[in-house]
């Protein structure tokens, strides 16, 4: 794979973090993540230790932060409905500002927004340091499962593929007069979804065909012949081990 679709969302930058095998990251965001959705919501604290140890590690990776922040847009509608939250629950409500807000809901917002944030820097982190083909070879090498790492494979190259077949159908549209923007338009809209849809399925049929005549018998080549030594997996895990002990003093301290 080359181009965009092998690049993805890396940032191709030499770091610590980028040359740490795939397998390893991979752990490490699954224990991260789990520490901070099991940390309860009044634990101030250790949310605060969490931001500090992701600061570190983007900081390590040499990430941008104009970079970061643009993709934690993607939370967006996270976000959204973390705000509603304190108006609509239900509960005994505090006033502020002249606003009456449910305690409880507020404390559930603060609650998506710290650990929903947390979650989603974790994976911007994981993305931005690990090429699409990196993470597949990951996977594989953590044994999920061949036919799923197929089709991840798949998905991962042909989408762009997918992209630049709805971009040349767009400029088509256009060049026959299709403004968009009207109701009426949603017929021609519908029918070109349905031939791309047509279209790749014809793709996945002569592709499976050629790979079959090259001997495919159901399970992709590996991808990766190497694994993580002990002291990748350690330089690895540093910071989800400290998540993790984080996690289990603020379930035992209990603030």
């Amino acid at each position: 794979m080359s181009g965009s679709a092998g690049d993805g969302l890396l940032v191709p930058v030499d770091s610590r973090v980028h040359r740490l095998p795939a397998q390893v990251k991979i752990v490490a965001l699954f224990l991260f993540v789990l520490a901070v959705v099991s940390t309860p919501a009044g634990a101030f604290w250790a949310f605060a230790l969490y931001a500090v140890l992701l600061g570190g590690c983007v900081f390590l990776a040499k990430l941008p932060v104009t970079t970061v922040l643009k993709r934690l847009a993607v939370e967006t509608p996270f976000v959204v409905f973390a705000l509603l939250l304190p108006f609509v629950a239900t509960g005994p409500r505090i006033d502020f500002l002249g606003v009456s807000l449910s305690e409880s809901g507020v404390l559930g917002s603060w609650n998506v927004l710290a650990k929903g944030t947390l979650g989603v820097i974790a994976a911007i982190l994981l993305s931005a340091s690990t090429g699409p083909r990196d993470l597949l070879a990951g996977l594989e090498r953590l044994r999920l499962p061949s036919t799923l790492v197929a089709i991840l494979s798949f998905m991962v190259r042909y989408l762009n593929v997918v992209s630049d077949d709805l971009h040349r159908m767009r400029i088509a549209r256009e060049s026959r007069g299709y403004m968009g923007g009207r109701a009426g338009h949603l017929k021609a809209v519908a029918g070109g979804v349905g031939a791309l849809f047509v279209r790749s399925f014809e793709r996945g049929e002569r592709v499976h065909l050629a790979m079959q005549s090259r001997g495919y018998t159901g399970r992709m080549p590996l991808l990766s012949q190497s694994g993580a030594n002990s002291g990748q997996w350690l330089e690895g895990l540093t910071i989800s081990l400290l998540a993790v002990t984080i996690a289990v003093a603020a379930r035992v301290v209990g603030w």
